[in-house]
């Protein structure tokens, strides 16, 4: 199997993407599939899937595709969703809860298993079943719970001091909801969910679009006309 490491980054980006399309296809009692079903149903060059799958390990038979069940357990194990990471999320606000509301991550090999802030008047409640810790707790509740991976929502503001924080607790892996960009060791590993810069890609696509569209021809009024009657 390949050393993730040496994976591209589209290459782990797409991944996800096959297992969607392949669980759809499981669901309709299928027990294999082709990198041509996949590619068509994502719009891909089946020769890029191929190579992509190839990461994985698992090989292919020419006219029959791969077998439906190996291929989505191979890419979860390559993925690591077969295994599963604890989580802490910082920064309760809306997308925290909201994030602390979605029970899918499990799918994923996420669990969330606490959630940290510095209002009191969060701390100690319990939101979708996670206790809001202080924040300088996380050290404790970090080694308690082996903790490895951090969700950051806080403010801009905030972040610098939270993503520290998390560092010092030995989290490793932190995905940052935050707008702005953190600074860490490079031992720790760092994705950007960026909704800010695809919002801003979506809003630019809108507006090129509209502007492209041909613009309806003025109204042209015959002089005197205003000053007409209804016909008889």
């Amino acid at each position: 199997m390949a050393d993730h490491r040496s994976v591209p980054e589209p290459t782990l980006r797409r991944l996800p993407c096959y297992i969607h399309v392949l669980k759809k296809v499981e669901q309709l009692g299928r027990q294999s599939v082709s990198t041509s079903d996949i590619s068509r149903e994502l719009k891909l060059d089946p020769t890029q899937v191929r190579k992509d799958l190839s990461y994985t390990g698992i090989v292919g038979k020419p006219r029959v595709g791969y077998p439906l069940k190996d291929l989505i357990e191979a890419i979860e194990h390559f993925l690591g969703w077969d295994e599963c990471t604890h989580a802490c999320l910082v920064g309760v606000g809306h997308l925290g809860k909201a994030l602390l509301g979605y029970n899918r991550f499990g799918e994923y090999g996420v669990r969330i298993v606490a959630a940290f802030d510095v209002d009191e008047a969060v701390v100690g409640a319990r939101i979708s079943d996670h206790i809001v810790y202080h924040i300088d707790a996380l050290p404790e509740i970090a080694q308690r719970f082996n903790i490895e991976m951090g969700i950051l929502t806080t403010p801009a503001s905030a972040a610098r001091g939270a993503s520290q924080n998390m560092v010092e607790a030995g989290i490793k892996a932190i995905w940052n909801f935050a707008p702005t960009a953190l600074e860490l060791g490079a031992d720790i590993i760092v994705e950007n969910a960026q909704l800010y810069a695809t919002l801003a890609v979506l809003s630019r696509q809108m507006r090129g679009r509209v502007q492209a569209q041909p613009k309806p021809s003025p109204l042209r009024i015959t002089p005197g006309a205003e000053q007409m009657g209804p016909e008889p």
